[in-house]
């Protein structure tokens, strides 16, 4: 079971999500598609159960909250933790060891399309793999300081850290589908 507090962050993650990928929630965002929309919003609704299994096997055990948690505050956090998720990932995407990441994720993507347009691609990476990031530090840096994270290490942790690696990727794809992706209009 989980603590009031661990609920509460998901909650605060389910909105944050959205800040962190489109910078405001997706109800705001125009898409003519509404299968895109829809698609969507099940990733996150499964990625968001995965993180909810994760934080039973890490044994979550955040501050307790005192104050009255509302949607206004509930939504305040989710913007600020979302910004700082942002701000962070930005940070990283300009690590050697980040570019070196994306230049091997352009040759495979190269290796799938030849013809692809370079610059087109090399954005696509880019943006793709600081949503990644910032969404891994949205769900993930607090966590891992106010549970017992090693046990991702054995096997239930391996397969729920890898089954939300596999929603994680997936969600950005839509979310950049949603954001850059001309085809759904057409």
């Amino acid at each position: 079971m989980l603590l009031k507090e661990s609920k509460i962050r998901v909650l605060e993650n389910f909105y944050a999500l959205d800040y962190v990928l489109f910078g405001k929630s997706i109800n705001e965002i125009d898409v003519c598609c509404p299968l895109v929309r829809e698609e969507y919003l099940s990733i996150k609704g499964a990625l968001l159960s995965v993180f909810i299994e994760m934080l039973k096997l890490v044994e979550h055990k955040p501050a307790a909250i005192s104050e009255l948690v509302n949607s206004t505050s509930l939504l305040k956090k989710a913007k600020h933790y979302a910004k700082m998720a942002r701000e962070s990932s930005q940070k990283v995407v300009m690590t050697k060891k980040a570019r070196a990441n994306i230049k091997e994720a352009l040759k495979e993507a190269l290796k799938e399309e030849p013809d692809a347009d370079i610059s087109e691609l090399v954005e696509s990476q880019i943006r793709q793999k600081a949503f990644r990031l910032a969404t891994d530090n949205l769900m993930l840096a607090r966590v891992s300081l106010e549970s017992q994270f090693n046990k991702l290490n054995d096997w239930e942790g391996r397969i729920i850290e890898d089954s939300y690696k596999i929603l994680r990727d997936n969600l950005v794809e839509a979310a950049y589908q949603i954001l850059y992706d001309d085809d759904i209009y057409r």
